[in-house]
């Protein structure tokens, strides 16, 4: 059954393609299944014709054109112009992602200096952090001298600040 599941389109997502295309109209279970197994069998017949054309044109490989050449041979021709519509969208959609991940390489600074640069950043961080937890310390510190825990420095401890070593000493 598992390797049944793998071959089929994700139920999940026909499903939100029948909602979205008929919103206002109740699909049984049984009917949402036949779509599935539907659009299942429709891919698998579209990808053995197009391996078959590919296979025609001595390539390895199948290509948008051997797809679209699928769907003529197999009656589906009115489709052609939308999928190829659709083809150039993604390929502009693909060409953007490339160019985006590509900012980088655009910015005109060697890598090596990004990296000099990120690590004097991190310096500069951990220096902050540190002088941060040292003012903190410092406060801490103050409070407990203004509170009487421990004595300013410079001073020696009064008997009150030694705690209770000094109590039982007196005893």
């Amino acid at each position: 059954m598992a390797e049944e599941d793998d071959l089929n389109l994700p139920r999940a997502a026909i499903n939100k393609m029948i909602k979205e295309i008929l919103p206002q109209v109740r699909v049984s279970n049984e009917a949402r299944e036949l779509v599935v197994a539907c659009c299942n069998e429709f891919i698998h017949l579209l990808a053995s014709e197009a391996n078959d054309i590919c296979n025609k044109n001595t390539k390895k490989t199948i290509m948008p054109e051997h797809v679209l050449d699928a769907l003529e041979a197999l009656g589906f021709g009115t489709y052609v112009q939308r999928c190829r519509e659709v083809l150039q969208e993604c390929k502009h959609v693909a060409q953007k992602k490339r160019k985006g991940s590509s900012r980088l390489e655009n910015l005109g600074i060697p890598e090596e200096e990004l990296l000099r640069q990120q690590q004097e950043l991190f310096a500069q961080a951990k220096q902050q952090q540190l002088e941060q937890e040292q003012q903190e310390w410092y406060q801490q510190q103050m409070e407990m001298v203004r509170d009487g825990l421990i004595p300013a420095p410079g001073q020696p401890p009064t008997q009150d600040i030694a705690g209770p070593s000094s109590a039982i000493e007196n005893s």
